[in-house]
């Protein structure tokens, strides 16, 4: 089996301009997670809420 790296490469599918922490207020300091302002959250659960299967 020979050793093809580029065959491997990883390809983004995801597109995080959109995403929920795109604007992000505040990260906590000991985890880093990233904390969003409630617009941003609303716009999200809105999302997933239309999107639901």
């Amino acid at each position: 089996m020979p050793n093809n790296k580029k065959s491997h490469k990883k390809i983004s599918i995801e597109n995080h301009e959109t995403a929920a922490f795109a604007n992000i207020k505040k990260v906590k300091p000991v985890t880093n997670v990233p904390i969003t302002g409630e617009f941003s959250a609303s716009n999200a659960k809105d999302w997933v809420d239309e999107n639901e299967k």
